[in-house]
């Protein structure tokens, strides 16, 4: 299966906190209900994956945060739910398998998603 889209995102915890600390609603905007109840690491971790998958479907406006929900499975691997605007340019694009892989230590977040026909 050919690699159709790629996209990595780095967050620094501390700034990431301190800017949904600071923003009302901004958790509420960015995140689900299920999503916004995790750890500060967790929560840093999931907005890189939002962004490594805005980048690997290409950045195209119209992207809702929503519409890229992270889950873990009982093994603790994550995986992404797709819906409405997200769906919608992954299916324009032929996706058929997305991988994606989380990471937080020493303070920074970061995510890798690939996408494959």
């Amino acid at each position: 299966m050919p690699v159709i889209g790629l996209g990595i995102d780095v967050v620094d915890i501390e700034r990431f906190v301190a800017s949904l600390d600071r923003t009302p609603g901004l958790r509420e905007r960015l995140f689900t209900p299920a999503e916004a109840a995790l750890h500060p690491a967790s929560l840093a971790a999931r907005f890189a994956a939002k962004e490594a998958m805005a980048k690997a479907l290409g950045a195209p406006g119209g992207l809702a945060w929503h519409d890229a929900e992270v889950f873990s499975e009982p093994s603790g691997r994550p995986y992404f739910e797709l819906r409405d605007s997200v769906r919608a340019r992954a299916d324009d694009l032929g996706v058929g398998s997305i991988h994606l892989s989380l990471s937080h230590d020493a303070g920074i977040a970061s995510a890798v998603v690939v996408l494959e026909s």
